[in-house]
């Protein structure tokens, strides 16, 4: 008989009760400031996080797993009966995690081991998190996961935008020229992944229309009555994301709506003040 479980990583950014609720195993990243290295989740909180990142002149990196903490719970999850283990990560073009724990899987015995690329991060990475989840729970094997949430891919939106392109473009993950451009000519560029990578969506003059434009790609979904879930995402901005949860709110008063946040991890490379919204 099967069973099987669900691992990610801790930049799906799920609230604590919902992992226990769904019995999801997390993989915490690093978050290094100089020779100090925090893992995400347990030794560093975001508050923390952002109040170092303000006070540090040098920007922090960030690290994946070990592949060993990978073995040590796939071993764990085989020898209370899982039979088949589903790996959710970040994008595999944007850290090595998901590569980590396929190897990791080729050193367990008698245990299928599937690797999902999310092919994106955050919120809208747990969203696939949490279907898997209720799958397994359900009863589903780790093929008939794979499936769905490869067919799942093509509902799941997210845009974002950020503060200062520059945390962006030092850490590697935006082009150069691209951040000097968007920095002279005062332009706030809506962001969002495409296949796999950090890419300009728009190129928006202030952030108000930024952030008002992806409403409007919101809304004509919600207006379509396709949409199961809304993450308003922020970095170190709370009241943002409250206050876009209140525009939305007010057109569609019943929509399904949580705030989530930039980790340490992925805020390393978006900077405090990035605001995003994803939904599927």
């Amino acid at each position: 008989m099967h069973k099987t479980a669900i691992i990610t990583d801790s930049t799906a950014y799920l609230d604590e009760s919902l992992i226990e609720k769904l019995e999801v195993q997390v993989i915490p990243l690093s978050v290094n400031f100089g020779e100090k290295t925090f893992r995400e989740g347990s030794d560093i909180t975001t508050s923390l996080f952002y109040q170092k990142l303000e006070d540090e002149v040098s920007l922090p990196t960030t690290s994946q797993p070990a592949i060993g903490e990978f073995v040590a719970l796939m071993e764990q999850l085989k020898s209370n009966g899982v039979t088949d283990i589903v790996c959710i990560h970040l994008s595999a073009k944007i850290s090595g995690t998901l590569q980590t724990a396929l190897s990791a899987g080729e050193m367990v015995e008698d245990v299928s081991v599937f690797g999902f690329d999310s092919e994106i991060s955050c919120s809208p990475q747990g969203f696939y998190v949490q279907v898997a989840a209720k799958m397994a729970q359900e009863g589903s094997t780790g093929s008939e996961i794979m499936t769905y949430l490869t067919e799942m891919k093509h509902q799941v939106r997210a845009y974002f935008m950020v503060h200062d392109l520059n945390h962006l473009r030092r850490g590697g993950r935006l082009n150069g020229a691209q951040a000097i451009v968007g920095s002279l000519l005062q332009i706030k560029p809506i962001l969002h992944f495409e296949d796999g990578l950090i890419m300009p969506y728009e190129k928006v003059r202030t952030e108000k229309k930024a952030l008002n434009r992806i409403l409007d790609m919101l809304f004509e979904d919600l207006e379509e009555d396709i949409v199961n879930e809304i993450a308003v995402i922020h970095a170190n901005r709370l009241e943002g994301a409250e206050s876009l949860v209140q525009s939305i709110k007010e057109k569609y008063p019943n929509a399904s709506i949580h705030i989530s946040y930039f980790g340490p991890v992925i805020g390393t490379h978006l900077g405090s003040g990035s605001l995003g919204i994803g939904w599927y």
